[in-house]
């Protein structure tokens, strides 16, 4: 049977990328088929480093967003390195980057200077705060980002809580997402006008567009009303088999039809549960029901089959590393393996989309540091075997005998 296509067949992207917002766009273009070829310092990406690591010392980590890449490894600091980047970098249809806004001009890989080179290039650059602006120049991480553009506060504020770290890197993940997006939509213009394009996209500015209070806390917050959706103080409950559950709503609105499931609409007679103000106010209360009535039920299907009339699910609460084993995730093949260069093997999700008559997903392995550096100068850039060695012996073209040892 014929392999099918992926969408993005054909398209070649020099990677610049690093850490994890930048790779976590560049791994979407290599789902999506595009031929990635990351470019990494002498020391490499620093998440090659990151712990835990599997099968040949690759960080678990860098492979979830870099596997299927073509890695090569180039000394910047020295002119023939730079020449050859922006070679590499002329050669592509797309160059994606997320250093701090200066320093690829500094090397003389800038978007004024591509673009001026070959006016069809499109460029992205991924950033803290943008290119521009009073902020442009500061080191931005996810947990920075997820501080200063509110999203601490929302998780504190509600309950009454300090402010806690989030576990989970959102504004990487979700700038990579919306880069993507954006130089898929350029490719596409490009097809229609010819012309590439310089796209600035933002850590700040994707975690401002990818939370619903946002245009709320904006526009003056709730002004005494009452929130429809209220995700902070939904309710937690826990099933007689012990399992915890997450109901969803906001329990100021949806506690009447709890009291319908329950069979005790006469709590809607007390004083605290008699209206939503009352019930805005005694919020505790109503979780305590609840919480009683929930573990009355054996398990999640039993309670959610009971919440039915509201036309609600439960979500049990579950740990991330049983999810591969999950029946739904094994059904629809939400995880896939694959292996490194020794024959070791890794469980990494698939894909976001499936797509009819398209192959998606994630393919390939987790390339060890520079172990594509002569394939690429040959079959890209048509360089020579003495012009290779010459590059390797002037310590420019750089490959690692074994992976830096994990941090």
């Amino acid at each position: 049977m014929a392999e099918l296509p992926r969408p993005l067949d054909g398209v070649r992207v020099a990677d610049f990328t690093r850490v994890i917002a930048g790779p976590s766009c560049t791994q979407a273009l290599v789902n999506l088929g595009a031929e990635v070829i990351k470019i990494e310092p002498p020391e490499g990406d620093v998440m090659r480093r990151a712990r835990p690591v599997r099968g040949n010392g690759i960080s678990v980590i860098w492979s979830q967003v870099n596997c299927g890449k073509t890695c090569i490894c180039l000394d910047l600091d020295q002119p023939e390195g730079r020449a050859v980047a922006r070679d590499l970098a002329l050669a592509a249809d797309v160059v994606v980057e997320n250093f701090r806004p200066g320093v690829m001009a500094r090397l003389g890989l800038g978007p004024d200077e591509l673009l001026a080179a070959k006016p069809e290039l499109i460029y992205c650059s991924i950033s803290g705060y943008g290119q521009t602006g009073p902020a442009a120049h500061r080191r931005a991480y996810a947990p920075i980002i997820h501080a200063e553009m509110g999203l601490i506060d929302l998780g504190a504020e509600p309950r009454g809580l300090d402010p806690q770290p989030e576990p989970v890197s959102h504004a990487d993940f979700a700038v990579g997402s919306q880069a993507a997006t954006a130089i898929c939509a350029a490719l596409f213009g490009r097809s229609r006008t010819g012309r590439g394009t310089h796209l600035d996209v933002s850590m700040a500015e994707t975690m401002l567009a990818m939370m619903e209070w946002t245009g709320i806390e904006a526009n003056g917050g709730m002004g005494g009303e009452i929130p429809t959706f209220w995700p902070a103080k939904a309710f937690i409950v826990r099933t007689a088999d012990g399992q915890f559950a997450q109901l969803p709503g906001n329990p100021a609105t949806t506690f009447p039809a709890f009291t319908r499931c329950m069979g005790r609409t006469e709590l809607l007679a007390d004083p605290r549960f008699s209206n939503q103000r009352a019930r805005f106010e005694h919020v505790a209360d109503m979780s305590e029901i609840v919480r009683a009535w929930a573990a009355t039920f054996p398990d999640r299907d039993a309670l959610e089959a009971a919440m039915e009339p509201m036309k609600l699910p439960v979500g049990a609460i579950r740990r991330l590393g049983d999810i591969p084993d999950d029946p739904w995730s094994v059904e629809r093949g939400a995880f896939t393996t694959v292996e490194d260069r020794n024959g070791g093997t890794l469980r990494l999700p698939y894909s976001t989309v499936r797509a009819s008559g398209y192959e998606v997903g994630l393919h390939g392995r987790p390339a060890t540091q520079g172990e594509s550096n002569e394939e690429v100068l040959r079959s890209v850039l048509g360089l020579d075997a003495g012009t290779i060695a010459a590059l390797r012996e002037a310590g420019v073209l750089v490959q690692p005998d074994t992976e830096a040892a994990p941090r």
